[in-house]
């Protein structure tokens, strides 16, 4: 079994849900990923990383740093982040707070100060419905001056989300469909 395939597998068992669900964008699905549970689990955050990293490595543009939104963002950024540094080819994490902090510098974004002014970045999901998530950190993170080159996501539920970030001319990168998590 080759890594995406165990990830898979991890994913299946840990974060796939049959149900009644209400989604963050306020739709009612059949069926919910909790991806934290994977995200969170030693071997699942580390597979994670790792195919987020190769995405990144792959980018025709260098990337220069990978961040995403609390909470979903957290685990993976980092993942990403250590993956990068084991692969001899490190690049910083940063995470893109969902309100402005209340004390201190007041910033949206925690480890700006690892990342040069300007750069391009990739912005990371765990899981994308709508992309609304991910089109709020994008303003954001270009709004502190940096270039978001690369959007990825573990799953994309095909529930519209990659659409909105292409009519935006953010691409979806994608570990998994829902179709192929299914199967």
């Amino acid at each position: 079994m080759n890594e995406k395939e165990r990830l898979k597998q991890i994913l299946q068992e840990k974060s796939y849900r049959e149900g009644t669900f209400t989604l963050t964008s306020g739709k009612t699905s059949d069926f919910y990923i909790d991806g934290k549970q994977t995200t969170l689990l030693a071997e699942g955050a580390y597979l994670c990383g790792r195919m987020l990293f190769d995405i990144i490595k792959n980018f025709p543009e260098k990337i220069a740093a990978v961040g995403g939104m609390t909470l979903g963002a957290d685990p993976l950024v980092t993942a990403t982040s250590l993956v990068s540094h084991l692969e001899k080819e490190p690049i910083p994490a940063f995470i893109v707070r969902k309100e402005a902090k209340g004390h201190g510098t007041g910033n949206y974004i925690e480890g700006k100060n690892n990342l040069a002014p300007g750069c391009l970045v990739a912005l990371v999901e765990d899981v994308v419905t709508t992309g609304g998530t991910l089109i709020k950190v994008i303003e954001r993170v270009e709004s502190e001056g940096f270039k978001v080159g690369l959007v990825a996501t573990i799953i994309d539920r095909q529930e519209g989300g990659a659409e909105a970030l292409a009519k935006l001319g953010y691409p979806l990168h994608t570990v998994f469909s829902r179709e192929e998590l299914k199967s």
